[in-house]
């Protein structure tokens, strides 16, 4: 069929042909009516009068579609433009396609949008985690940037299988899908999309499994203390950091490492969270207290109070990730030398603290606060690995 009556312009750049379930030789095609010939002998073998209804009926729609859709046609691909065409020949769309196509946001789109907003604020690991998220839903969809309006229940659950399929962990998926869901329902509430159907309504994200436990106990937490170095060596200040994370209610490292002399105030450590922007204030105990006449021997309010200092700006992220991982290396070797069997991470201090606050009887809503969370329900994930002999001895309690 000839494609010219459509807008020329569009096809410049691809060009685009349907199958339909006739042919015929050149000979047998008019090319002023766009139609088979009757009178070709190649033609006879068929009706051509019902060819000829079909392929007016189809070409008629596709102009119809195209004209209702206006100047909204320039804001999809050629790919996407043959989808409506077909589903307009299966009678599954109708004049309303124009609405559909200029609701029809994009989720890279929207979420440049957003990322943009987490690096000015400073947030680069939640604009890190968005933007994952996008990669793996665009390439699921053979490199397309999908619009809102594709991401259906359907589709979630194919990207799912597609995974899993892949050998990806449910924690794996699930953090993609989470991310999704954030991007997708901050477009609805900016009205920069609407829906009949928000497809996060009807389809479940993956529970997250279980990982290797995050916490250690109190009697082997402590043994930390015991383990000695060299002063001023980089396993040392580790240890040092690893105490004050501790004795902050299992303060965060990237919020560790922001501190300045400045956030001491009396007997009190003021900061904000970085993740929340939540202020916190904790009392310096008589072990944080020792750590820290070290670090503020000397310095001005305006400096870092640790060696090991980030200012939470985007353009240093790459300096903190660095510090992390550094961190990290030193706790394994302290853990080691502590005999601690279980894994230790700037992440393991924060969920010790919890746990060992649990175990001790501390209602959770303290808890909670004490971290610095906005609900309970992330405390209680926090809570939910309990070692197999506590709840062995919470069994004989109930039983006997």
């Amino acid at each position: 069929m000839d494609c010219t009556p459509w807008p020329s312009d569009y096809f410049i750049k691809k060009p685009e042909s349907f199958a339909l379930p006739y042919h015929c030789p050149k000979s047998g095609w008019d090319d002023r009516y766009m139609r088979m010939k009757r009178s070709a002998y190649k033609n006879n073998h068929m009706d051509c009068d019902k060819a000829n209804d079909k392929i007016y009926d189809q070409l008629h729609t596709a102009h119809k579609l195209i004209t209702d859709m206006g100047d909204s046609i320039n804001s999809i691909d050629i790919d996407t433009l043959v989808q409506y065409i077909y589903q307009a020949w299966d009678k599954k769309v109708d004049t309303k396609i124009r609405d559909d196509v200029d609701n029809g946001i994009t989720l890279m789109e929207w979420g440049k949008v957003i990322i943009d907003r987490k690096l000015m604020s400073n947030k680069p690991s939640t604009a890190s985690w968005y933007a994952g998220a996008i990669r793996a839903l665009t390439k699921f969809n053979k490199g397309k940037d999908p619009r809102l309006n594709q991401i259906t229940v359907t589709f979630l659950t194919n990207f799912q299988i597609a995974q899993e399929a892949k050998g990806n962990s449910k924690n794996g998926v699930s953090c993609y899908l989470r991310a999704i869901r954030a991007l997708y329902n901050s477009a609805i509430r900016e009205d920069q999309y609407y829906t009949k159907k928000n497809p996060f309504d009807h389809y479940k994200i993956p529970t997250s499994r279980r990982t290797k436990k995050k916490a250690v106990e109190k009697a082997d937490f402590i043994k930390i203390r015991d383990v000695h170095y060299n002063t001023g060596s980089p396993v040392w200040h580790a240890k040092n950091y690893a105490l004050v994370m501790f004795n902050c209610r299992g303060m965060n490292f990237v919020d560790l490492v922001k501190l300045k002399i400045s956030d001491i105030h009396q007997d009190r450590i003021f900061y904000g969270r970085s993740k929340t922007g939540d202020q916190l204030s904790v009392r310096i105990t008589e072990e944080l207290s020792k750590i820290l006449g070290y670090y503020t021997a000397g310095k001005a309010k305006d400096e870092y109070l640790f060696p090991a200092n980030y200012d939470g700006s985007t353009k240093h992220y790459e300096k903190y990730k660095t510090l992390r991982r550094r961190m990290n290396g030193h706790l394994k070797t302290i853990a080691m030398d502590a005999g601690i069997e279980e894994n230790f991470s700037t992440y393991t201090i924060r969920h010790s603290w919890a746990t060992i606050a649990k175990y001790m009887g501390i209602p959770t809503e303290v808890i909670s606060e004490g971290l610095g969370h906005n609900s309970l329900k992330t405390t209680q994930i926090y809570l939910r690995s309990f070692t197999n002999h506590v709840l062995d001895e919470a069994n004989e309690l109930v039983v006997s």
